[in-house]
């Protein structure tokens, strides 16, 4: 038992990092069915609006528990905001660019028959591990002691 209490405080950033990120998926998910299916939004726009809850969920998750920047004082807290929203912009600019190369060399095959599936799972991968270590080292880097 001590062992894995070791090994989870070894990874506990990484461990929480992917946690939190399968539960930012649910609400992404969630907001969007609820936006697009109940509110009958267009779909780019109840996208859009599900994109943001999302990543504000996984601003305060991230903040909070990933990173433990526990500090909401003001100014801090709204770089740190816009760092990690800006970070995110970025990175679905990765993604909706990565995808398309992707599926250019040749990942558009479908797997469990959608389209591009195989591209989609890799792009978001990458995208995953962009945005971990955008979120550290720009949204809530540690200050360094003089």
């Amino acid at each position: 038992m001590d062992r894995l209490k070791l090994l989870y405080l070894r990874y506990r950033e990484v461990i929480s990092y992917l946690f939190f990120g399968g539960l930012t998926t649910v609400v992404s998910w969630a907001t969007y069915a609820l936006f697009v299916g109940v509110w009958k939004l267009p779909v780019n726009e109840g996208n859009f609006f599900s994109w943001l809850c999302a990543v504000s969920f996984a601003f305060v998750t991230n903040k909070l528990w990933v990173f433990q920047s526990k500090s909401w004082a003001w100014p801090g807290w709204i770089k740190e905001a816009g760092s990690f929203f800006g970070g995110r912009l970025f990175s679905g600019m990765v993604e909706i660019k990565g995808l398309d190369l992707l599926m250019e060399q040749g990942l558009d095959q479908p797997l469990f028959g959608v389209d591009g599936f195989l591209a989609k799972i890799v792009i978001t991968v990458v995208v995953m591990i962009l945005n971990f270590f955008l979120s550290k080292s720009l949204a809530f880097r540690k200050k360094k002691d003089p």
